[in-house]
């Protein structure tokens, strides 16, 4: 979210219009259904020690602020399986609207702590959005379409993303990790530069 939010206010200060398009990608495709505590989880993966979680969960925070974004982290936190969601943004990409959907997703999330892996939460996500509960709940649970956010992610994993955020600008361009506003509105502005020469 930090990436993406440093990215749209860079081209917003400088006058350049962008197109975000969401792929498919999971830091921990093998997430058990029942999930992990964050911190728990963070440790396991990283060696990070609690107070070193407490530090970059307050750091988060405070530049979730500063862009306009609420990070509501707790210690009993939980890092969920999030193969259901990916599959709801699938779906609402091929009615053009993923990019609402990631949003509202994150901040289910990150603001409100809400479980990603369960199907209700998903469909009352995408109802709160005006989608249709029904249709919400097949698309997560149509294993054709799993299949082929499958093979979404497997396409990306195979060029080498390894994390997020992970943004490939004009279908060349690959920035990895949150960049800062300077940083991007620089790319972007060189990308401009360079399209025009």
């Amino acid at each position: 979210m930090i990436g993406y939010s440093q990215l749209a206010r860079a081209a917003e200060e400088i006058g350049i219009a962008i197109e975000i398009h969401w792929h498919p990608f999971e830091l921990n495709p093998q997430m058990a259904e029942e999930g992990e505590n964050l911190r728990e989880h963070l440790a396991a993966k990283y060696g990070t020690s609690p107070e070193d979680s407490v530090k970059a969960r307050a750091r988060l925070t405070e530049m979730g602020a500063a862009l306009g974004f609420t990070f509501d982290y707790a210690d009993d936190m939980r890092m969920v399986n999030t193969f259901r969601a990916h599959r709801l943004i699938d779906w609402a990409t091929e009615q053009g609207r993923g990019h609402e959907m990631n949003l509202a997703l994150f901040e289910a999330f990150f603001t409100r702590r809400e479980d990603l892996n369960d199907p209700e939460m998903l469909v009352a996500v995408a109802a709160g959005l005006g989608f249709d509960r029904d249709a919400a709940r097949a698309a997560i649970e149509d294993e054709a379409r799993a299949e082929l956010v499958r093979r979404k992610q497997g396409f990306w994993t195979a060029q080498g993303i390894s994390g997020v955020p992970a943004m490939v600008i004009e279908r060349q361009h690959l920035v990895t990790g949150a960049q800062g506003e300077e940083t991007y509105a620089r790319i972007l502005q060189h990308l401009v530069e360079a399209r025009a020469a």
